[in-house]
């Protein structure tokens, strides 16, 4: 197949090129190379034109006799203050919205779009007694106090995570997370009024070689890996006792093929997790064990708004791509403690 591919350079992006290619498909990749992203003075590699996908002009001849776009290009991270909203809002929304409309024109009726579990905010919570209930954001006073789970507001209870299903309510908690879910209803609505197909991977904690080095944006592994590096201990946030699904690079780039390779009509969103649940606290033990550095410190610092669990249900992936993910979490942590990390301009989400 032809595959157009955005985001072709980047940590996950890149992945997905070369298993795209291994499996003999033919690949237009495109990245417009955000110094936040790949540094202040990068250039695109060799086989990706520096494209915006904002750019329709640049779309339109890129387009042709393209089989399935897979979707990768978007500014990461939670983000950090809301300043960075209008970077969210005109890379990952409005660059989608364009690329629909183009793709659109040039008859191009299947996509593959990277979204993320953040689309979720918090996740499934149950009680022995009180059963499932749908809990809100955690109060200061408790946070103040120590107590990190949530709790039944009728009994006081506290409550455990239960796996998310891909039907669970939407309920973005970042400026990220917000615009994953409009770039989901985007291309959902795209799908209906063109009756087309999307495949949209909602992705766990992503990690593994040539992650983005420690900025404001990077993942958690990935700074406590930085700081094992710089002889101190991972700072853990509040008891390290927050579960999360971490799922290597090369999973996520075989999520990618599978979904590239299999048509499904209408709007179809799938969890793509490792199924093995891991805390934060245990990401940090796991590579502080690896590289031999200092015992992670559980600080009890904790960030207002902050998710305490989400951990995704793999099963709709496994069901309809045929996707199981083949590296267990502590042993592609092992490795990622001593992989290649990015070095990137540091400054924060780009602007507009």
């Amino acid at each position: 197949m032809r595959v157009l591919l955005t985001g072709a350079a980047g940590f996950i992006g890149a992945r997905v090129h070369r298993a795209l290619v291994d499996a003999g498909h033919e690949v237009v990749a495109i990245d417009v190379m955000l110094a936040a992203a790949h540094g202040p003075d990068a250039a695109a590699p060799a086989g990706v034109r520096q494209v915006d996908v904002r750019d329709p002009d640049a779309l339109e001849p890129l387009l042709r006799g393209v089989d399935v776009v897979c979707h990768q290009a978007a500014v990461v991270g939670a983000g950090v203050s809301a300043q960075d909203a209008p970077a969210y809002a005109s890379h990952n929304d409005l660059g989608t919205a364009v690329l629909l409309a183009a793709m659109d024109r040039a008859g191009c009726r299947r996509l593959v779009l990277a979204s993320s579990m953040v689309v979720y905010g918090e996740g499934w919570y149950r009680g022995v007694r009180a059963g499932a209930v749908e809990v809100g954001v955690r109060s200061r006073r408790d946070l103040e106090n120590g107590m990190f789970e949530h709790r039944d507001p009728d009994s006081d209870e506290v409550l455990a995570w239960e796996a998310v299903p891909e039907n669970a309510p939407l309920r973005p908690r970042s400026l990220y997370a917000a615009a994953k879910v409009a770039q989901e209803n985007y291309a959902a609505a795209w799908a209906t009024v063109t009756d087309s197909g999307v495949t949209a991977l909602r992705y766990h904690n992503v990690y593994g070689p040539d992650m983005p080095r420690d900025t404001p944006y990077s993942g958690v592994a990935a700074i406590f890996r930085s700081s094992l590096e710089a002889g101190q201990p991972p700072q853990v946030f509040e008891d390290g006792r927050q579960a999360r699904d971490f799922v290597h690079v090369s999973d996520i780039a075989a999520a990618n093929l599978a979904a590239v390779e299999q048509v499904h009509s209408g709007f179809v969103p799938l969890n793509i997790a490792s199924g093995r649940p891991i805390t934060i606290g245990a990401v940090a033990t796991a590579l502080a064990v690896a590289r031999g550095g200092p015992e992670p410190v559980i600080t009890g610092r904790y960030r207002a708004g902050d998710v305490r669990h989400i951990v995704a249900s793999p099963e709709q992936a496994q069901r309809m791509l045929g996707f199981t993910a083949r590296v267990d979490p502590l042993d592609g942590l092992a490795e990622f403690a001593f992989a290649p990390l990015r070095a990137v301009a540091g400054v924060g989400a780009p602007l507009m």
